[in-house]
């Protein structure tokens, strides 16, 4: 198993265990997602319920949420960013990223080909700013990834979307 890691921060943001694609002409990567049942365990230790116990509702305690939200601990930065503070952050987020790309020797040509398909990829989330929620790993350090979550055409089916040159592979 590989489990993608944010490459400035190290906290983990999803594994190739989830269905995902390159997108932006491979700028990014979309990980679907789907909400899950979680808590409301119920652990018999052998005795015999007693008749309050045995009538409470099984589904009680349950809660639904993301599943990769719940595996990888990742946060829900509210409130939201506006529009403007998106751009400042994915400006400076950019230029870390570029400067870590010259860092590990990678080719100018391969670092402004980055710098092109990013930008391109960057108009078409401002575009549709308002669709999508705000998320990061569960460091806090900076710079860090904000991690989009927005929904399928069909409404229901979410999907993140991570910036492919701000993650790392981990083989587990």
């Amino acid at each position: 198993m590989i489990i993608f890691k944010d490459i400035f921060t190290d906290a983990e943001l999803f594994s190739d265990s989830y269905d995902f694609t390159e997108v932006g002409d491979g700028i990014a990567l979309e990980a679907n997602c789907s909400m899950i049942e979680v808590g409301g365990e119920n652990f018999d230790t052998g005795a015999n319920a007693s008749a309050e116990e045995a009538e409470e509702d099984l589904e009680e305690g349950k809660e639904k949420v993301n599943n990769i939200v719940h595996s990888f601990r990742l946060q829900e930065i509210t409130p939201k960013y506006s529009k403007k503070d998106y751009k400042s952050h994915l400006g400076k987020y950019m230029k870390a990223i570029k400067a870590k790309l010259t860092e590990q020797g990678k080719p100018a040509e391969e670092i402004a080909d980055f710098e092109k398909k990013a930008a391109a990829f960057a108009g078409k989330i401002l575009k549709n700013f308002d669709d999508y929620d705000h998320y990061t790993g569960d460091s806090f350090d900076d710079p860090k990834m904000v991690i989009l979550l927005n929904y399928r055409e069909d409404g229901t089916t979410p999907y993140f979307t991570f910036w492919k040159h701000g993650l790392t592979e981990m083989k587990v």
